[in-house]
């Protein structure tokens, strides 16, 4: 596999940045680097999934969760809530903890894992900006294992461009999930929920 962001230990040489954004009433800082999804700004697709979210509330995962452009501003907005940051990405899981720490937050916290292999207990909701780039085979093994890893009536939230296979996602994930709906799009961009039973 090339190296992009769906890998272990990025070879890209590194390329420190410092990023600031506006999101749902919070001001977010973060540092980004070269290895890493969207290192030079909160991509839209993202923004889109974070403003479509019901109120989250017990504990979230964040799965894939690069510099923690979701998770991190998602445990700013709702304090109350557990979150859980994870990434096969070295690189990202480091710049997560140091922007978990900069945005002042003491209800999230990082785990290396790849895909699921290192994730413990059940979820209220789980969100994703999947690596399309890993191939379909993976990502769907991602939707799969999600669903053992979410509470009765917890959800799965995902973001996916219709043109990168938001149809046929929604169809796969028909086959294991009680409901599953499009609950927001914007630019080609799908927000998808699926809802364990």
């Amino acid at each position: 596999m090339s190296d992009h962001y769906y890998t272990q230990k990025p070879s890209s040489a590194h390329r420190p940045g410092q990023l600031e954004f506006s999101v749902l009433g919070q001001t977010m800082r973060f540092e980004t680097d070269a290895g890493v999804f969207s290192r030079d700004g909160l991509d839209f697709g993202s923004r889109l999934l974070i403003e479509s979210l019901p109120e989250l509330h017990g504990d979230v995962l964040d799965m894939g969760c690069g510099w923690g452009a979701m998770g991190v501003t998602l445990a700013k907005v709702y304090p109350d809530a557990q979150f859980l940051l994870a990434d096969i990405n070295e690189r990202a899981i480091s710049l997560s903890q140091k922007n978990i720490a900069l945005n002042g937050l003491r209800n999230a916290q990082t785990l290396r894992s790849d895909g699921f292999s290192g994730v413990e207990g059940q979820f209220d909701a789980i969100i994703t900006n999947p690596p399309i780039r890993a191939g379909k085979q993976l990502i769907y093994a991602l939707f799969d294992d999600a669903h053992g890893h979410l509470k009765a009536g917890g959800s799965l939230f995902i973001v996916i461009r219709k043109q990168q296979g938001a149809p046929s996602a929604m169809k796969h994930l028909a086959q294991r999930y009680n409901t599953v709906s499009r609950i927001q799009w914007d630019k080609g961009y799908w927000i998808i929920q699926a809802v364990r039973g």
